[in-house]
């Protein structure tokens, strides 16, 4: 087999069956086929490694029963040469399911497959050259980033992992909100706090004010005898530069890096937003109204046309949405991806009528992701208080509970669009009821069998790989968990969806566990350890490599002792 999923290689396997059958003549030569064909594992092993429904789908549209395009499929699978000495059967079951069996030496390939491959082996080619530009946290430069931006810089991070496992080229973006009248607050707010008076009711509150405030007056002492007004400007400026730089502090500490820090005054210097207002006049979607100047976005299923400069003159927040999606897509890229909070629902239709107003497709380059909410529990009691915010839980106090690993994976196993609860007693729990301690646990429990297995001269590795003794039913199905690890990715990349990866992983480390209790690696006593105990520890070298592959995508650390 190729270093193709098997699955993929499988399916290709069944649409060249299909093809050889109409052009034979034993199917229908109008009959349309599928781009694809979906392979699932059978609960029941005795049902084969693999199994399709493709032709009870066909089944009508080509006028036959489905046993009897089945058998056709099946006629054909068995003597394709590009599958010969992969096969160990393929039976037709019920209505005309198909069961595929795969031969001893097919399923060893993909611990082969692992071995040689290994930090690689997962990643693949579906976005191969694909620009993507993942912004996964928009901030203001005013607070410390909180549970939402934790969720989104734990989620996001990952996501751009995955993205480029499937070989497309991303780049990280931090969309920095430093426009607008809260800048202006914050600047207030500090200069009061500096100053010992109290901060504006409408202003910012919460002990990091006074952190900062006290470490500018220290440095600059003279920002307290200026006009007020400039005051604040100082104020906000200096301040601006300290919470951005404890936002990368922080960010780094939690292991998301970001290439660009996109600063959405820029949008507005060098007249880059009359280029892009030009951009959108070019294509005709561009009115004037009341002395405001509008984006006509109901033409691209918007519920209203939206203003970008107001009649005063002032420009309209839209108007960064529109300068900032023309900005990526000027800088060469080809998706863009949005990732915002649960209260930006209505942001998706906008920001896709943006895409369509200038030019794009919608559909391709442009794609907005929403998350949910996220709450603490801590001895059964929700956690609404910061010691340093005031207000909300931060992103470093989540870390100081449960620490980076269990933080990352407990918020990137779930699907975004889902609220979640984080337990930290739980989260700090060394059981299995603890997934991330549960995979973890799998890893570090695999590097000690193998620690084992080396100080009693088992060879294991790539040249102990011997498939034909791996028949154990729990052998058996460990191989099938680490052939799905490629598909797993490509589909978590293509879908944006994570919190596959941290599923996967956690099945994974189940089926493992199950094999260890049936299958001994190690001998016992006075046994000699032979071929067996080197094909079961190289097995168990191939898992460890996929569930390290797993958690470095979710950029958890695989312990190799815990």
């Amino acid at each position: 087999m190729s270093s193709d999923s098997i699955q993929d290689v499988l399916g290709l396997g069944i649409l060249r069956a299909l093809a050889a059958a109409v052009t034979a003549g034993d199917l229908p030569s109008g009959l349309a086929l599928p781009s694809e064909i979906i392979l699932d594992r059978p609960k029941n092993r005795d049902h084969g490694d693999y199994a399709t429904s493709i032709a009870l789908a066909l089944a009508k549209a080509a006028e036959l029963p489905p046993r009897t395009i089945a058998e056709k499929i099946r006629t054909y699978l068995l003597a394709d040469h590009e599958l010969e000495g992969s096969l160990a059967g393929v039976d037709i079951a019920g209505a005309g399911f198909l069961n595929i069996t795969l031969a001893r030496a097919s399923q060893g390939a993909i611990i082969t497959t692992i071995l040689k491959q290994g930090e690689r082996f997962g990643h693949g080619s579906a976005l191969d050259g694909v620009k993507v530009n993942l912004e996964f946290i928009s901030a203001n430069p005013t607070g410390p980033l909180h549970l939402g931006h934790t969720r989104w810089a734990a989620v996001g991070d990952a996501l751009g992992r995955v993205l480029s496992a499937a070989g497309a080229k991303v780049t990280r973006e931090f969309y920095i909100n430093d426009r607008g009248n809260q800048m202006e607050l914050f600047g207030a707010s500090l200069r009061a706090s500096a100053m010992g008076v109290p901060v504006p009711e409408d202003g910012y509150h919460g002990e990091y004010i006074n952190d900062i405030a006290a470490e500018i007056k220290a440095a600059h002492p003279d920002y307290l005898s200026v006009d007020e007004s400039l005051a604040i400007s100082k104020f906000r400026d200096a301040g601006y530069a300290l919470q951005l730089a404890d936002q990368q502090r922080v960010l780094e500490t939690f292991r998301t890096h970001f290439d660009i820090w996109f600063s959405e005054k820029s949008l507005y210097e060098n007249d880059f937003f009359s280029h892009c207002l030009n951009r959108l006049k070019s294509q005709g979607h561009v009115f004037e109204d009341a002395g405001a100047l509008w984006l006509r976005t109901t033409d691209f299923g918007d519920d209203k046309d939206r203003v970008m400069i107001k009649s005063d003159g002032a420009f309209a927040y839209f108007a960064s949405d529109s300068a900032y999606y023309i900005s990526k897509r000027e800088r060469g890229f080809d998706i863009c991806i949005y990732m915002l909070g649960a209260d930006h629902h209505g942001y998706v239709q906008r920001l896709k009528a943006i895409a369509a107003c200038a030019g794009d497709d919608p559909s391709y380059n442009i794609d907005v992701l929403i998350g949910q909410m996220v709450k603490i529990i801590e001895n059964g009691e929700e956690l609404k208080l910061s010691k340093r915010a005031g207000t909300i839980i931060t992103l470093e106090e989540l870390v100081e509970k449960v620490g980076v690993d269990a933080a990352r994976y407990t918020l990137i196993r779930y699907p975004v669009d889902t609220p979640m609860i984080m337990d930290v007693d739980l989260l700090r729990s060394r059981t299995n009821e603890n997934p991330v301690y549960y995979v973890q646990y799998a890893h570090a429990r695999i590097c000690a069998v193998l620690r084992n297995a080396s100080d009693l001269g088992i060879a294991f590795g790539l040249d102990h790989v011997n498939p034909e003794l791996l028949v154990h039913e729990r052998e058996r199905e460990l191989i099938g968990a680490l052939a799905e690890f490629q598909r797993v990715v490509s589909g978590a990349a293509q879908l944006r969806e994570p919190h596959r990866i941290a599923r996967y992983a956690e099945e994974l480390a189940g089926i493992y566990h199950r094999f260890y209790a049936d299958c001994r690696v190690l001998p016992l006593g006075d046994e000699p350890a032979g071929p067996l105990h080197s094909a079961r520890a190289t097995l168990c070298n191939a898992t460890a490599q996929v569930i390290a592959n797993s958690l470095t995508l979710l950029g958890v650390s695989a312990p190799e002792k815990m």
